[in-house]
């Protein structure tokens, strides 16, 4: 049986954290060397989306870690428990760490990739305004740019459609100007339409 087939019954065909129905889909909990139903957990894309930084916190969202941390499934448990640090500053979450048991392999598993360190705090690509970006944003300069190693100069004003994230830098995105893809400063844009 695929391992996709043997979570969605495990799960029930709900999100191993918060029960949610929809957007499921296989999460592999790192760092592993072979991903196995132990180590593999169906999540929705809302959880996964936070979890991975990629949205802010919704600390109400993750009151379901009080029942999730007691799965029988090892991922499951060290996603909770990575999640429960995120959101340490919070009683509920305190408390919750504070009950959880996990034996030392598993609580090494937990904090192997340092994400139990890290507050909740989000890095999202930005512009000017505070508007987050997305991959396939349409934004404005808004200061004229000289592009070193090249001749090109983008105007104030100049709109660049379908721009992408530059992943690991929150501060800069990348665009197509005058046939040229381009890395540009968040801090110099502006989301069009917002």
């Amino acid at each position: 049986m695929k391992l996709e087939d043997v979570l969605k019954s495990r799960s029930g065909n709900k999100c191993e954290l918060c029960n949610s129905e929809s957007g499921l889909r296989l999460y592999e909990v790192g760092p592993q060397d072979r991903y196995n139903e132990d180590n593999t957990i169906m999540i929705c894309g809302k959880c996964e989306a936070q979890i991975m930084k990629k949205e802010e916190l919704e600390n109400k969202r993750w009151d379901c870690l009080g029942t999730s941390m007691w799965s029988e499934v090892p991922g499951v448990q060290v996603v909770s428990w990575r999640m429960l640090n995120r959101l340490r500053n919070e009683s509920w979450a305190m408390d919750n760490l504070e009950m959880m048991y996990m034996d030392d392999d598993k609580l090494a598993w937990a904090k192997a990739t340092g994400d139990h360190e890290n507050d909740s705090a989000v890095d999202l690509h930005k512009d000017s305004n505070g508007t987050v970006l997305n991959n396939g944003d349409t934004i404005v300069l808004t200061k004229s740019l000289d592009v070193k190693g090249t001749t090109l100069n983008a105007k104030l004003g100049t709109v660049v459609k379908n721009i992408r994230l530059v992943e690991n830098n929150t501060e800069q995105i990348e665009g197509k100007i005058e046939g040229q893809v381009i890395v540009i400063l968040t801090k110099y844009v502006r989301k069009q339409g917002a």
